[in-house]
């Protein structure tokens, strides 16, 4: 099954889906170089006594295994790492996971950028919201965007909500990911790389699929999960200092001035 999955969640060629609807077109108009989504999730584990403490989610009382992905705008991941302790935050396991040469980690080309949450440093390759400014679709329901950091909030949640339905897909596809047996943990990290194989090859071969169907039809409201910064350091190449962060903060602030001057969003 391994096998299988390392041939199958492989990063894409495209940063277009196959199918896009208007409102996708007009996203992708405003962030051209977006390749995809990335985020982390917890998959609910099954742990010993003596390592229950690192499992435990934040604020919550069972285990949970802190997993990071990529998906690309078809709802395929083209990028899982498994098996973080659930207290792990997001900012670190993608260090982690980043400075790992085995992790096979897809770095974006210079020009191209992951969406991610406020979890993750807004710099190069990675492109993050503004802070302590509306985000999360819930948000907007009431009240439209008015201000340029909140029009270009509102962009990017609504083009990074498509790994939030990814993850609703895999997770109403695969229950073993909200309640796991008690396999050996090993085991476990490998049953969640399995079921993302498993939805990538149901959306890559196009088998007529309900859950599919409803996800990319439907804008799932994501919670806020708070999170916060990480420091700058050089991983693999790519500067996560100050040079790197100004630059998206200035690439940002671009697009954030033409939603503005365009009243878009």
């Amino acid at each position: 099954m391994m096998c299988f999955a390392r041939e199958i969640i492989v990063p894409t060629s495209s940063n277009t889906p196959r199918n896009p609807s208007e409102q996708h077109r007009r996203l992708k108009n405003i962030f051209p170089g977006a390749l995809g989504a990335l985020d982390g999730t917890l998959v609910n584990a099954v742990m010993p006594v003596d390592e229950q403490t690192r499992y435990r989610g934040r604020g919550k009382c069972e285990c949970y295994q802190n997993v990071i992905e990529i998906c690309d705008f078809d709802m395929i991941f083209t990028f899982v790492w498994a098996g973080w302790e659930g207290v792990a935050h997001d900012s670190k396991v993608l260090k982690e996971v980043a400075i790992n040469p085995t992790s096979g980690f897809p770095f974006p080309p210079p020009d191209k950028y992951y969406l991610c949450d406020v979890a993750y440093t807004n710099t190069r390759g990675f492109m993050a919201p503004y802070r302590n400014t509306r985000y999360w679709l819930a948000d907007f329901r009431r009240n439209r965007a008015l201000t340029k950091e909140e029009r270009f909030n509102h962009a990017h949640a609504q083009l990074r909500n498509i790994i939030e339905r990814a993850y609703g897909v895999l997770k109403m596809r695969s229950p073993i990911l909200k309640r796991m047996a008690p396999y050996l943990f090993p085991v476990q990290r490998d049953i969640v790389i399995a079921c993302v194989a498993v939805h990538n090859f149901i959306k890559k071969y196009d088998i007529q699929d309900d859950l599919f169907m409803n996800f990319e039809q439907n804008t799932m409201v994501t919670p806020n999960l708070g999170g916060g910064g990480s420091e700058g350091q050089n991983i693999q190449g790519i500067e996560w200092g100050s040079e790197a962060v100004k630059y998206m903060t200035t690439l940002r602030d671009q697009i954030a001035n033409q939603l503005l001057s365009n009243g878009s969003c």
